[in-house]
């Protein structure tokens, strides 16, 4: 570790501890964390490919699990093999100019899930709310339009939030209790004001998973108030079936960002290594998650899935209209 800078003087070089108090068992930490960052390049390399390669799950319902399985591959791959160097071969410095687009690319990517989510929901209410109109809002040039702005919004918000982490001094230490470099972690390493970036970290929280969640629930409330006044037994289980998917990712992945987000408010009296085991499963846990519950409840894929482990040719006429089953 570096001496306390004196004067007006700044670390410009970091280094990441993760798990300190487990030092000693760094590498056998490897081995859980290795499985998970396999499961989740594999099972989403397998949903992407079924997608892709399959004419019949050419359809907006599955245009979402195709754009959610891309983000699930992308999200590890910004900090998983610099966690694994980290572990295996204690190499764990980063500059400060890296430890800013790492931050950047974590930040990022880890809001597409939310706006992935929200849309969704958006589609599964139209879908099952307003049937009759669900390919006029439901198409490829509101995906696009959608993904433009949610991409501006993300991209200006998560820049606003590295750029006020750069004009920092970090005079207090120059080690990150982390395995990235994670906005709070830096931050609270400082030795400046810090309100400002206290207030646009909360602003993006409430921008970003705020506003998605509140779409989110708009939208489920919809569904099962409609689904309730329906009249068929029938269409109720399809369209209880079909959301239940959607709703078990989606408790996952905002349970788990809360409990990332309260780690924070209460790190003080959390140890260590718990709140970086709850940072990375955060990250981490719904990338190898996502990819098994769409692969084992969502009919059409689970179909073309075992026909390919089969060695068998699919046939795109024996796949009846996208629903998601149990």
């Amino acid at each position: 570790m570096q001496e306390k800078p004196v004067g007006n003087h700044s670390y410009t070089d970091f280094i990441l501890i993760g798990f300190p108090g487990f030092s000693e068992y760094k590498p056998y930490l490897f081995i859980p964390f290795f499985l998970m960052f396999l499961v989740a390049v594999v099972g989403n390399s397998v949903i992407i490919f079924v997608i892709k390669t399959q004419t019949s799950l050419h359809s907006p319902m599955y245009f979402l699990i195709f754009a959610i399985a891309i983000v699930d591959l992308s999200a590890p791959i910004t900090f998983v093999p610099n966690m694994f160097l980290n572990l295996v071969l204690n190499l764990n410095g980063i500059s400060l100019c890296g430890c800013l687009v790492q931050m950047f690319f974590v930040h990022l990517i880890s809001t597409f899930e939310s706006i992935i989510l929200m849309m969704m929901a958006l589609d599964r209410y139209v879908a099952i709310c307003n049937p009759l109109r669900y390919n006029d809002y439901m198409n490829s040039s509101t995906f696009y339009k959608l993904s433009v702005a949610f991409l501006i919004r993300s991209g200006l918000l998560i820049s606003a939030i590295v750029i006020l982490a750069g004009s920092l001094s970090f005079c207090f230490s120059n080690v990150i209790e982390h395995f990235y470099c994670e906005h709070m972690a830096l931050v609270g390493l400082a030795c400046g004001e810090t309100t400002k970036n206290s207030i646009m970290g909360l602003l993006t929280i409430f921008c970003i998973p705020g506003i998605d969640l509140l779409c989110i629930c708009y939208s489920y409330i919809n569904i099962f108030c409609a689904v309730l006044k329906s009249a068929s037994g029938k269409a109720r289980q399809k369209a209880v079936h079909t959301c239940g998917t959607h709703l078990i990712v989606i408790l996952v992945t905002y349970l788990l960002s809360l409990c990332s987000y309260l780690a924070y408010r209460i790190r003080n009296s959390m140890s260590p290594d718990v709140h970086i085991l709850i940072s990375i499963l955060y990250l981490l846990f719904p990338c190898c998650f996502n990819p098994i519950i769409y692969g084992v409840r969502t009919k059409e894929i689970r179909e073309h899935i075992l026909k390919m482990v089969k060695g068998k040719k699919i046939d795109p006429e024996n796949i009846k209209v996208a629903s998601i089953t149990r």
